[in-house]
């Protein structure tokens, strides 16, 4: 009776040893998945984890990651999607510079003169009239008669004698009569020697519109070029020969207007 009095007890003390022990284990394990959480950081593992709570934050640990590499994608995306837009916009600079140095080039020709009459001839002409300082097309209106006369009426025809004064100075060689309140212009035949000056004149307008043509296809080019890797290969590619076409476009206009104005010029 004594002995299993004894096991008895043994038994007892045993089942409450466990299940103190049990309860301390638990109450660790609470504390330490509550550090965890509330530190969202990862710490060496304990042996009083249990496998099922080391697994759960390992996974949301690797969740969080996933979301931000997405994010940090989709931020990249943005940047890359800005890309497309550069093109159009610095093709159409280049454009319009470009565009800008033809209609230079023709002013410029228009001023040279030829054995033949032209109503822009005149336009470059300065006149001064009541200390004022004005261009002739400003003053007044030129017309042409036929292939060897200008006419010239003035707005206001107290103006008239200043701009017979403005085009008998003229670098033109032009030497216009006053016929009622307007002038008439003869245009005189063109010497050998001043055509091949004008010519020379032609030709070096024409190297200076297509130097500026080239700078602005070389401007569109290091403008994509300073876009780095936010501009793909493949596009900047596709951009330099749609700018090479461009320039090419440009440079023959202006080579078809400098060839027209020497015609015009050796033909009279």
């Amino acid at each position: 009776m004594a002995l299993y009095l004894r096991r008895a007890i043994k038994l007892t003390n045993t089942i409450r040893t466990t299940t103190l022990l049990l309860r301390s284990s638990n109450t660790q394990t609470r504390n330490i998945s509550h550090f965890l959480l509330s530190h969202n950081q990862l710490t060496p593992r304990s042996q009083n984890l249990t496998p099922f709570c080391s697994f759960d934050f390992h996974r949301d640990s690797r969740r969080g990651f996933a979301k931000g590499k997405k994010s940090k994608d989709d931020s990249g995306g943005s940047t890359m999607e800005l890309a497309p837009d550069i093109g159009p916009s610095v093709k159409a600079s280049a454009a319009s510079q470009m565009d800008a140095a033809i209609v230079a080039l023709s002013r410029e020709l228009a001023k040279l003169r030829t054995g033949r009459a032209s109503a822009g001839m005149l336009d470059h002409i300065i006149v001064e009239t009541d200390g004022v300082k004005m261009q002739l097309n400003h003053l007044a209106v030129v017309s042409v008669i036929d292939s060897k006369t200008l006419s010239v009426n003035p707005y206001d025809p107290n103006t008239l004698k200043a701009l017979e004064g403005a085009i008998i100075s003229s670098p033109l060689g032009l030497n216009p009569k006053v016929d009622g309140q307007r002038l008439i212009a003869p245009i005189p035949p063109l010497t050998k020697e001043h055509m091949q000056a004008m010519c020379k004149v032609v030709a070096k307008s024409s190297e200076d519109v297509k130097q500026s043509i080239r700078r602005a296809r070389q401007k569109a080019l290091d403008t994509i070029k300073k876009a780095g890797s936010s501009f793909p290969k493949d596009e900047a590619k596709r951009f330099e020969k749609e700018i090479d076409e461009l320039t090419k476009k440009f440079v023959k206009s202006a080579d078809e207007l400098c060839k027209a104005k020497e015609k015009e010029i050796t033909q009279g």
